[in-house]
């Protein structure tokens, strides 16, 4: 058996910069609309899903957790789309990428979300499906819909996982 251990970082828009985008009000374009009644975040992220004849859709995940400690023993990228994450709960939750060809457990990086943070992940950045501490939570997702292959999945093999170290572990 090999494994490697992750601990989450927090998430910041600096850290998380070489694999997309962090989704999030803090230092966004504020604008009233709606008569004064609305504020606005503008233009929190452009959407990358032309590719091929894709379109943009908005879609609703309702995740459920997983077993812990959380096995990391594969990873995914979509390379002809974007694909955008944000929860619509306030709670918090994990991200982990690879920016690398061919991603292993001693090369990926994990990050703690709050519950008012979203990613985009880019173009063909390496990125587990979703991760939730709490039992379930629902996220919108902006991503692409059209022809074209735009998922390729990596198995790091029988017995070959990264544990990935939630909030509540010592």
């Amino acid at each position: 058996m090999s494994f490697v251990t992750l601990t989450p970082e927090v998430l910041t828009k600096e850290n998380f910069a070489p694999f997309g985008d962090v989704l999030e009000v803090d230092g966004a374009e504020r604008i009233l609309i709606n008569e004064g009644t609305t504020e606005r975040f503008h233009g929190l992220t452009t959407l990358d899903v032309t590719d091929e004849g894709g379109a943009a859709i908005l879609s609703i995940f309702r995740a459920s957790a997983r077993p812990t400690p959380i096995r990391i023993s594969m990873m995914e990228r979509h390379p002809l789309g974007s694909q955008a994450f944000f929860p619509l709960s306030d709670k918090q939750w994990l991200v982990v990428v690879s920016s690398v060809e061919k991603p292993a457990p001693d090369n990926l990086k994990a990050f703690l979300a709050r519950g008012d943070q979203g990613v985009q992940y880019a173009k063909n950045i390496w990125h587990h499906p979703l991760l939730i501490i709490e039992p379930n939570q629902d996220f919108l997702i902006a991503d692409r819909s059209g022809p074209g292959d735009n998922l390729e999945e990596v198995w790091f093999g029988e017995n070959v996982f990264a544990n990935l170290r939630t909030p509540g572990d010592k």
